[in-house]
């Protein structure tokens, strides 16, 4: 920070989006219209004649917050608003964002041009964005918990789409106090699939791309629904458990979990089904092999490598059915040229091809000549 030179500060601030130069005291018109929202909860859109408004209701799990942001044209006048409100000028020729489950939605809008900066930079899988960060068009800004704000205040983004764990963004708050518009993306904390997928039209609000998104959400969803009514027609439900050990402690998708829903999707019997959990379980490894030794199938078993790097994590994961009859299945079947896991970019955006994958394990033969694409089974 000692290095950031005060004339760039300065710049910053005297075109920040909160400045008071151009405000309209009155509001429009109430011709609101809202954005067809069909899955997610955690934000709205309203349309009104001279700009945009986001409400994000669920920036982070269990959030009392709700984020205000205002997309306006920078020759129409910015409406009432209140000074924790985001304003956000229009057209945006320049962006950063903070998480990888980014890149997909702007290539798919064909808006990856627009990307100039991203934390660690390695992370990213996409061929398409790779070229661009191998020409030296994407900047990398260190990592999230340490952004190089000076890099980040060279390029002269216009926008910063970032993420909250827990509400806790000092350097987001940061980034913001130097005139520099953040917005949050919450779609991590959808318990549906397609709520995470419809975050899309999030994204597509500040570029105008509301028409498009659209579309590529519809596609998205009429390939998911199709595939999980293809489901139903198989005859049996095989038993199935999730998950992983970190250290001492088993996580596993709860019952009300995204992952969980994939499961019930494809058709199968989820051993903890009936958990009302959201997020991830923290279980003792007896308590899973308790209930999960028999499970015919293990899907979702961290990002091991093989069955020999299970057994170096913990022996005890022999003594599951579905590691001696070669029924674990992992998500590294897609892996980027630095190490990044296709699944965590890709995935969330097309929920579609992750419940064919596992529909494939579940039920070999239903989905006709398919070959697995995130999913992969270790041997």
């Amino acid at each position: 920070m000692r290095f950031i030179i005060l004339f760039f500060i300065s710049l910053f601030l005297l075109t920040s989006c909160k400045e008071d130069k151009g405000i309209s005291r009155t509001l429009p018109p109430s011709n609101a219209k809202k954005v067809n929202i069909k899955y997610a909860k955690g934000f709205k859109i309203t349309h009104y004649k001279t700009y945009k408004e986001i409400l994000v209701t669920s920036p982070w799990p269990k959030s009392e917050e709700t984020y205000r942001y205002i997309i306006v044209e920078k020759e129409q006048d910015i409406p009432k608003h209140n000074d924790k409100d985001v304003i956000i000028k229009t057209p945006i020729e320049k962006i950063v964002v903070m998480s990888t489950t980014n890149i997909p939605a702007l290539e798919y809008l064909g808006i990856e041009n627009k990307l100039v900066g991203f934390p660690n930079t390695k992370f990213i899988s996409s061929p398409k964005t790779r070229t661009r960060i191998d020409k030296g068009e994407i900047k990398d800004l260190n990592n999230d918990l340490e952004l190089n704000i000076e890099l980040l205040l060279d390029l002269q983004p216009q926008l910063v789409i970032g993420f909250s764990i827990n509400g806790n963004n000092k350097k987001l708050d940061q980034v913001e106090k130097l005139g520099i518009p953040v917005v949050l993306n919450g779609s991590w904390t959808e318990e549906h699939p397609l709520g995470r997928s419809e975050w899309i039209k999030f994204i597509a609000a500040f570029f105008n791309k509301d028409k498009e998104a659209d579309s590529i959400f519809n596609t998205i969803e009429s390939n998911y629904l199709k595939v999980k009514a293809t489901a139903l027609k198989a005859k049996e439900k095989p038993i199935v458990f999730s998950g992983s050990m970190f250290k001492d402690v088993w996580n596993i998708p709860g019952g009300h979990s995204y992952f969980a829903k994939y499961l019930e999707d494809a058709n199968t019997n989820y051993l903890w089904k009936d958990n009302k959990d959201n997020g991830s379980l923290h279980l003792n490894f007896e308590n899973v092999l308790s209930k999960g030794q028999k499970a015919e199938l293990w899907i979702g078993a961290g990002s091991f490598k093989s069955k020999a790097h299970l057994i170096e994590q913990h022996k005890g994961y022999s003594y599951f059915d579905a590691f001696k009859n070669n029924k674990i299945y992992t998500y590294t079947n897609k892996v980027g040229p630095k190490g990044g896991l296709l699944y965590y970019e890709l995935g969330p955006v097309r929920p579609d091809i992750i419940l064919k994958d596992i529909i494939n394990i579940a039920h070999p033969g239903l989905l006709t000549d398919y070959e697995s694409f995130f999913f992969k089974r270790l041997e």
